[in-house]
């Protein structure tokens, strides 16, 4: 048999443009090794501490963005390599990287916020997130106003002229998959305007192409992709990426060289996990919609999904969670995530292992009883985050424990 692809003829390789931009995934491989020599794998260096060569050597360092020879808080040679290659696949000019999402998120909110700024958030969003917008911003004097992030023009409609600075989004929002129409969000004039895209990763989705300011992720979960890195990112222009610089040297919650490292090495797999993931997690909503246990499904790649044809427009991958209910509340939730075999019941996601969650026992249980219904998740709402296990196995298990649910 004759493979006549691209990479293997050699008349179609003889039109292909040298001077095309490189696809993501081939990106995703090849960045962030200006400082590897030879190493085809991340270098990692340990050190926190650097000889400065001279006095005036120690000041230049101790003000330059993301120095990576002066002190483990300003910069390192790993970490700045693990922020390139974000700063690369997101399109952005500049990235900082921290211990962890939410040590992204407070950055990103506490760094560029102050005592009578106001900010705009959406309803469906991480319950950490949520509470630090709606328990510690009060004590900061910072005003915030939810609403609901799938009615149109809601986060324009309660911006405050000349007082709201910040507009947070998630999309798609943890744990049911609700999703912001990013080129309306980039539209909004005045605030700066964020979106934590970490279910779709810059493979799903590239926010900063609709016109919004910075694109943070929690790293931890499909970037690093192997559930052994602690690591959150923000990226954007280099003006708000320098201020952003300024207040993590003070916070302190800068990423380690060990977990940059490990998510250097994620990213070398970003594409084919995630391109598997998305496509078992189609199949497996696919075959539970319509299940007599299950109530609804929620996947952006169903065309059951409210908002599939946003889905369609702003997204190049559906990525691998999704988001179900069970019919009998709680009691089937319970049995459902403790009766798989493969699934593993565990509150992270993006790594290799399926997942199961119940959020409102784990992820969201620091949230009332009408919050958890505001952000429409109920007793028997289930979170599903696929693995690379296969396919077949995958949805073999899930249905299994969702036939005993009638036992």
């Amino acid at each position: 048999m004759t493979d006549a692809t691209p990479e293997h003829d050699p008349d179609a390789a003889a039109q292909l443009d040298p001077s095309a931009p490189l696809h993501l995934e081939t990106r995703a491989i090849r960045a962030g090794r200006d400082d590897n020599d030879t190493a085809l794998a991340p270098t990692l260096w340990a050190s926190t501490t650097f000889v400065t060569p001279t006095v005036e050597d120690g000041r230049r360092m101790a003000t330059d963005v993301g120095e990576p020879r002066f002190y483990g808080r300003y910069g390192n040679p790993t970490v700045n390599a693990f922020e390139a290659a974000i700063a690369d696949l997101e399109g952005a000019e500049s990235a900082r990287a921290f211990a962890s999402g939410m040590g992204a998120v407070s950055a990103v909110i506490l760094g560029l916020c102050s005592s009578g700024d106001h900010i705009v958030a959406q309803r469906q969003i991480y319950s950490g997130t949520q509470l630090l917008l709606q328990a510690v911003c009060p004590r900061f004097g910072i005003d915030v106003t939810f609403v609901d992030c799938t009615e149109p023009g809601a986060f324009a409609a309660a911006v405050r002229p000349g007082k709201t600075v910040l507009v947070v989004a998630e999309t798609p929002a943890n744990p049911q998959l609700d999703l912001v129409d990013l080129a309306e969000l980039g539209s909004i004039a005045g605030p700066m305007t964020v979106v934590d895209s970490t279910f779709a990763t810059p493979l799903g989705q590239r926010p900063l192409e609709h016109g919004v300011d910075l694109v943070l992720h929690s790293a931890t979960k499909a970037l690093a992709g192997h559930n052994d890195a602690s690591l959150g990112v923000v990226a954007g222009s280099d003006e708000l990426v320098r201020w952003l610089w300024g207040f993590a040297v003070l916070q302190g919650a800068n990423a380690s060289p060990f977990d940059a490292m490990n998510g250097l090495r994620g990213l070398r797999t970003l594409g084919v996990r995630f391109e598997r993931q998305s496509s078992t997690a189609l199949r497996l909503a696919e075959a539970i919609e319509g299940h007599p246990a299950v109530s609804q499904v929620r996947y952006p790649g169903l065309p059951s999904h409210p908002q599939h044809e946003l889905a369609r427009r702003q997204m190049d991958q559906f990525g691998g969670l999704i988001a179900l209910d069970l019919a009998g509340g709680l009691e089937a939730g319970c049995r459902f995530v403790e009766g798989t075999s493969i699934a593993q019941l565990a509150t992270s996601l993006g790594g290799p292992e399926t997942l199961v969650t119940h959020p409102a026992s784990t992820t969201h249980v620091s949230l009332t009883p009408e919050e958890l219904a505001a952000a429409c998740i109920s007793p028997g709402s289930i979170r599903v985050s696929v693995g690379l296990e296969h396919p077949d196995d995958v949805i073999a298990d899930i249905i299994g424990s969702l036939d005993a649910l009638s036992d």
